[in-house]
């Protein structure tokens, strides 16, 4: 097996990040008291160099190729042990570390919304998340009500984390290059601890809205029963991308 470079698979969606600039100002975007940080997909290891450098206490990275775990053995011994060859989506992240601990990555696009997912499972064990994502997808998850990307990531994940847009990265700083422009986002968690609602409830009742988002909500939310005569309230003549985090929560505590 070659170890001097890693063979890009598209069945993985690997687009390797070349810019030794952009990766530094990646791994940067980590707050300075980071203790624990999971790296995914770190492929030949350009963002791992500087995490390394961080002297960050706890450090793991999960990597589902083989060409890339025999890749960052050979080439960063320092990571021997602290290799997870595994799939990230199948993990329970639970068991890795003893504390909180912050996600890094420069992540598959075409899985990226279900890492988003499941960081939102485990939010109370990730307070920082910090990752390369297709702009669309970054952009979305950063908007505010009212804008046409705004929708269920956007809710789902500002209702628990800040959301920052931090820059844009072209596709020539990646081998192969992508189609799409990418884009570096950084999630922190906020202070909510407890919505103030059902949260099996608040994520079914922002999906089914976002379903249908070009109707108003008395349209797209008809399947569902609410608290007699609260349908009569002006919030239903609304589309859902013009609803704040707290009209769904409020949304939700009047459902049936």
């Amino acid at each position: 097996m070659n170890t001097d470079s890693v063979r890009a698979k598209k069945r993985l969606g690997q687009h390797f990040l070349k810019d030794i600039t952009i990766a530094q100002q990646i791994v940067d975007s980590l707050s300075d008291d980071t203790n624990a940080v999971l790296e995914i997909g770190p492929g030949m290891g350009i963002l791992t160099q500087f995490i390394l450098k961080k002297t960050i206490p706890d450090v793991l990275v999960v990597e589902i190729d083989p060409e890339s775990v025999h890749y960052l053995r050979n080439h960063y011994p320092d990571l021997e042990q602290k290799i997870i060859e595994d799939d990230f989506l199948r993990m329970d992240l639970s068991v890795l570390f003893s504390d909180k601990f912050s996600i890094i990555g420069n992540f598959p696009y075409g899985i990226s919304s279900q890492i988003l997912f499941r960081v939102l499972e485990y939010k109370d064990h990730i307070p920082e998340l910090v990752g390369m994502f297709q702009k669309e997808v970054a952009v979305r998850i950063a908007s505010l009500p009212g804008r046409k990307e705004y929708g269920i990531l956007s809710v789902l994940l500002q209702a628990f984390y800040r959301v920052e847009y931090l820059f844009s990265v072209d596709a020539c700083m990646f081998n192969p290059p992508p189609k799409v422009t990418s884009a570096v986002v950084r999630l922190q968690r906020n202070a909510v601890c407890d919505l103030g609602c059902d949260e099996q409830k608040f994520k079914m009742l922002v999906k089914t809205a976002f379903n249908q988002r070009r109707k108003t909500l008395r349209n797209s939310l008809k399947t569902i029963s609410f608290t007699d005569g609260f349908i009569q309230e002006d919030i239903f003549n609304k589309r859902p991308e013009q609803l704040s985090v707290n009209e769904f929560i409020c949304l939700t505590n009047e459902m049936k």
